[in-house]
């Protein structure tokens, strides 16, 4: 990924091997970080601290000769380098350096910071996937936020990105729907362990004869029309899947999808039978256990028809998948990871993210979630409390693996205190400066930016800066699956324009080119904030 960032990382690279000559370099590559105290340079290397130990001589002599040595290889770029502590190398780049990294910015256009993988992958991102036996709740739409900015971020990346939707249609949980439904339209208390919401009545005076047809044929019904609220709900909170996949089909046909994996598995010799029942080696892969496939009764196992959805996906060419699975589902990874082996996957190619649960807060008090017993919050009832861009926003930007506390109070705020709106309100504010200097000046003032020959104010390097640092965060987020890491980036961009524009006039700003320069560091500023919150599903409002 060429860029400026990455060409003063190659300066330094190429330094630290001219200095190291015969002594050999580093095993570790060096560092280049932005200083968390002004004053100590732009950037900050450790490579005199990795090469001294092999030339044998204190790490502030190296400094010396890799400063010396980049001095050279940077030039006119390069303002000053300072050694500080033990070794450190602090390097204070010039004004010159900062326009053309502007300039950069600026003819990446939308794809800044874009086209990170390597290799390009065929990725099959699986998320929500919650039993078709209520509303989609608020809790399931961190689920659909996280893996829909995970697929944003991979697709951005250059990876080839299916979104899918795994419908748990069948089993005990399916047949109790039925059965709650049926004893709602009796007009009889619903049966112990069943569901006990008020939509399960909707249902019911939905499905004609719901009170005497088989309850197989009910449960059918109400799936069907639960899954279609469902499918509104991914709708209404911005989530498009490409695929809505049944458990149910891999059940059917001759040989159904079941029987072709149990065939698959056998003919690896990866499973035996035992007291009647077929059972898969997966301790032989670090589960600690072996587990069932299909019972002596003959009834296949929840684990069987995963098996078979997993190599249903391998068999449609994917090259990895990735499962983001609720908390409840930690104990089922060791299991998981160990059927794929079994299958012959490649090592590494499933990637199972478990999910903390989502709590929501309103007046200080903890609002219940619980589907079977139907007192909770529907997606759909968070959604029009506080709106799509917000329940992203917070659903997002803490770690997946860390609980996440929503205050609805402070989602409802249009205030500084709420992050999505202050993140919204830069851009708009950014658009209105852009408005008010008119179009045609816009236009004129990316070319003359570029051109620039004046000094730059700390604001504006330190926004440069910021703009600069958006390539790696999102080659970070993407590999470590990490949308919160947009989401907090967002926020400190926002707040970087904020400082830049109460210390530096824009339209109207005085000397030769300095306006130009102003409105074209704006532009690349709005186009970020607008890419950032595009890949957290985040509107990016022109006024507010």
């Amino acid at each position: 990924m060429s860029g400026p960032l990455s060409d003063l990382r190659e300066a330094v690279v190429a330094a630290s091997g001219a200095v190291a000559g015969s002594a050999g370099g580093s095993s570790a590559p060096p560092t280049l970080e932005r200083p968390k105290k002004a004053g100590f340079g732009d950037y900050a290397t450790n490579a005199a601290m990795l090469l001294a130990p092999r030339a044998g001589v204190p790490p502030r002599d190296v400094a010396g000769r890799l400063a010396d040595e980049l001095e050279q290889r940077l030039g006119p770029s390069l303002e000053r380098v300072e050694i500080a502590g033990p070794g450190f190398l602090n390097l204070f780049l010039s004004d010159p350096w900062y326009i053309d990294a502007l300039a950069h910015v600026l003819a990446a256009g939308d794809a800044f910071g874009a086209g990170s993988a390597d290799p390009a992958e065929r990725v099959s991102v699986e998320f929500v996937s919650a039993n078709p036996t209520g509303p989609m709740t608020a809790a399931g739409g961190r689920h659909a936020a996280y893996g829909d900015s995970l697929a944003r971020l991979l697709a951005f990346a250059g990876h080839d990105v299916t979104r899918e939707f795994y419908i748990n249609d069948i089993g005990g949980q399916v047949r109790r729907l039925g059965e709650s439904i049926q004893a709602r339209a009796r007009g009889e208390a619903v049966p112990e362990g069943g569901y006990e919401g008020d939509y399960v009545l909707e249902i019911a005076e939905r499905i004609p004869g719901a009170a005497s047809d088989d309850v197989a044929v009910v449960a059918e019904r109400g799936v069907q029309l639960l899954l279609e609220r469902i499918r509104r709900s991914m709708e209404a909170i911005g989530v498009e899947f490409d695929v809505w996949f049944s458990e149910g089909s891999l059940h059917a046909g001759e040989p159904s999808a079941v029987r072709h994996a149990f065939e698959e598995l056998a003919s690896r010799g990866q499973t035996y039978r035992s007291e009647g029942a077929l059972w898969l080696r997966t301790s032989a892969h670090g589960d600690d256990k072996d587990r069932v496939l299909e019972r002596s009764s003959g009834e296949h196992t929840y684990f069987a028809s995963d098996i078979a959805y997993h190599l249903n996906k391998l068999e449609r060419g994917f090259d990895r998948l990735i499962d983001v699975w609720g908390a409840d589902h930690h104990g089922y990874v060791g299991r998981m990871h160990a059927a794929f082996e079994s299958l012959g996957a490649p090592k590494g190619a499933l990637e199972l993210i478990i999910m903390q649960f989502v709590n929501l807060i309103e007046r200080g008090e903890l609002v219940s979630i619980s589907k079977r017993r139907g007192d909770f919050v529907t997606l759909d009832e968070l959604l029009d409390q506080i709106g799509v861009d917000a329940a992203r926003f917070f659903m997002l930007q803490r770690s997946h693996d860390t609980m996440v506390d929503l205050d609805l109070d402070l989602a409802r705020e249009q205030s500084n205190e709420n992050p999505v709106y202050y993140v919204q309100y830069a851009h708009a504010r950014i658009a209105s400066i852009l408005k008010k200097a008119a179009a045609t000046r816009v236009s004129a003032a990316l070319d003359v930016a570029a051109r620039f020959d004046g000094a730059l104010e700390p604001a504006e390097r330190t926004l440069v800066k910021k703009l600069l640092a958006f390539p790696d965060e999102l080659a970070e987020a993407t590999e470590r699956r990490a949308p919160h890491r947009i989401a907090a980036y967002a926020l400190e961009l926002a707040q970087t324009f904020t400082a830049f524009y109460r210390d530096c006039q824009v339209v109207g700003a005085q000397g030769d080119g300095v306006e130009a320069f102003r409105l074209a560091l704006s532009v690349a500023t709005k186009r970020t904030i607008a890419r950032a919150l595009d890949l957290l599903g985040v509107s990016a409002p022109e006024q507010m």
